[in-house]
């Protein structure tokens, strides 16, 4: 009798020691396995098993807080490939610890974006870059108050910019480059509070920069590679801490030599529009100076001397109007 006990002991302290040494949340298992399946159960979330820890190693991808709740999922081409076409999983709403979500370079990932993702009210980084994901920028990313960087690039987004996005008050970055992103920039993305990066370039951006850019303060701004027109002088200003405007490739049509250029300004690419007047004012005096297009314009004038300027040669210059001197052929003298 004794030696049964025993072994009833025994056999109960095996079945129930990996379910006492368990870090992972039950209900964050559960969303995750729910995910593995519909994503098609992947061979590289073979490794995500009911029987295992999703704190531990063994679940690629996932990243646990002290509390061990789900703060991070990252799934890439680097741990990850989906055979078929899947839709981002909606279940990912029910990690609602989430602090960072990515998913990148992942091509059979297709359908919108899901409005099940404002429950992660969490949420400071989102990741969708690189796959076939469509749609428009959803309009309720505004709800998701704890926003601080959103990348949606290199995917087959489409539509117009919603106005809400300014609504965020954290958000410091936003990247959408090569998409198909059309109509105009919104009016209120002038108000956003905190913004730092936005690049949102090779998109189908229409029609003029609004004025109330103006009162934005970016470290980075690209808006390359788009169809915007008109005055885009209200990105510079001495006051300014940019460090890299890039708008090549538009049809902006302003007068540079009217520009006040930010003094921290590192990299500025405003070629092949149609701008025109002299250089900006001060390109000399600017230190950090290391990328330089202005080719491809209406510029006139002598080019400047001395400086950051003697980094360029004259592929920074070439086909302008009238633009002249070092490294360019000299001014004509009239």
């Amino acid at each position: 009798m004794e030696n049964t006990i025993l072994l009833i002991l025994f056999l109960a302290s095996c079945v129930l020691t990996p379910a006492l040494s368990e870090l992972c949340n039950p209900q964050d298992k559960q969303a995750l396995l729910q995910i593995k399946k519909e994503l098609g159960n992947p061979t590289a979330l073979s490794s995500w098993l009911p029987t295992t820890d999703c704190c531990s190693p063994t679940w690629p991808g996932i990243l646990c807080d002290p509390t061990f709740r789900i703060f991070l999922m990252e799934l890439s081409d680097y741990n990850f490939n989906l055979s078929q076409a899947h839709s981002i999983p909606p279940s990912i709403a029910n990690l609602t610890y989430l602090d960072s979500l990515s998913l990148t370079r992942i091509p059979n990932l297709i359908g919108p974006i899901p409005s099940t993702l404002t429950r992660l009210t969490r949420l400071k980084h989102l990741t969708i870059s690189h796959t076939n994901i469509s749609g428009n920028v959803p309009h309720f990313l505004s709800k998701i108050k704890t926003l601080l960087t959103i990348d949606l690039s290199n995917n087959n987004l489409s539509g117009n910019l919603s106005p809400s996005l300014s609504s965020l008050p954290n958000l410091s970055d936003i990247t959408l480059n090569n998409n198909r992103i059309s109509g105009p920039i919104p009016d209120s993305f002038g108000s956003f509070a905190n913004l730092l990066g936005w690049r949102i370039s090779r998109n189908r951006l229409s029609g003029k920069i609004p004025a109330t850019l103006a009162k934005l303060n970016l470290a980075f701004v690209d808006l390359s590679q788009n169809m915007l027109e008109g005055d885009a002088s209200v990105l510079f200003g001495t006051w300014k801490h940019t460090r890299y405007i890039f708008l090549s490739k538009n049809s902006l049509a302003f007068d540079s030599g009217k520009v006040r250029l930010p003094k921290k300004l590192e990299g500025l690419d405003i070629s092949r529009n149609r701008i025109y007047g002299r250089l900006p004012q001060g390109l000399t005096a600017l230190k950090s100076l290391r990328w330089l297009k202005v080719s491809f314009n209406n510029l006139c004038g002598e080019i400047p001397q001395g400086g950051s300027l003697r980094r360029f040669n004259a592929s920074s210059y070439v086909y302008n109007k009238c633009l002249c001197a070092s490294p360019l052929p000299p001014c004509k003298a009239y």
